[in-house]
């Protein structure tokens, strides 16, 4: 692996571009596996926890950024599995679970699991409902759970921009939440729902986020959704103020 190669060579290049004042990392477990679960704010966030974090964080990654093709797509796929990230078909249901299960048999092997708990990045830095993926592979495994708050990250890389702008973000790694382990038959709906909204609830106590009781790929798509009959609306509106009156 090539993780602690890129973390010890372009660490110190990103830790000065984004500036992170770090807080609470006597709250990540020396050994053991666990999970640390952050909100999601930008795409460097996903930096910003390597280079803050004492031990290695392993994610997943959109499938796609693994089935390009050509020297791109292939660079792209090296890179991704040289840092620790697997793929995770985002679709979910069956499609889902095999990415749930090498989280599983990571934390199982003793190593730190990485998950953004709203399943993708706020459209607009609010927190958005968690995903109880994280809280069963708690429960299923009884490893703890780390809530992280990153603050800033979307001021210096809003939605829409690749390259982020020099500043400052904050990294706070919280209390662990620690839970008993269960078998799988016997966890239900209600206890993943509780320990997911406990865990976004420590993360919003730290960020100071406000909270949307909407899962964030849903507003996304209403969002995408509205923008585009907006934009059918124009094209309708431009081809009917050019259209020949008769006389």
């Amino acid at each position: 692996m090539l993780y602690w190669f890129f973390v010890k060579v372009f660490g110190p290049i990103a830790r000065h571009h984004l500036g992170p004042t770090v807080s609470g990392l006597n709250n990540v477990p020396r050994t053991g596996g666990a999970i640390i679960a952050a909100n999601h704010l930008a795409v460097i966030d996903d930096a910003l926890i390597p280079i803050t974090c004492p031990r290695m964080v392993h994610f997943m990654g959109k499938a796609e950024y693994f089935e390009g093709k050509g020297i791109k797509g292939k660079f792209k796929k090296w890179w991704f599995t040289s840092v620790g990230v697997f793929p995770v078909d985002r679709s979910g249901g069956n499609k889902s679970l095999g990415a749930l299960e090498h989280a599983r048999e990571i934390i199982e092997d003793g190593h730190l699991f990485g998950i953004h708990i709203e399943g993708t990045r706020s459209p607009d830095g609010r927190m958005y409902k968690g995903h109880t993926g994280v809280a069963r592979l708690a429960l299923e495994t009884g490893c703890p759970i780390v809530p992280v708050a990153l603050i800033g990250s979307d001021k210096l890389q809003p939605i829409g921009t690749t390259i982020p702008k020099k500043g400052k973000t904050q990294v706070k790694y919280g209390k662990p939440i620690e839970v008993s382990r269960k078998a799988a038959d016997e966890i239900t709906h209600a206890e993943l729902r509780e320990l997911t909204d406990r865990v976004s609830a420590a993360i919003r106590e730290m960020s100071g986020q406000e909270y949307v009781d909407e899962y964030a790929q849903k507003v996304k798509a209403e969002l995408k959704a509205a923008k585009e009959a907006q934009k059918a609306g124009e094209g309708v509106r431009k081809a009917t103020n050019l259209t020949p009156r008769s006389a």
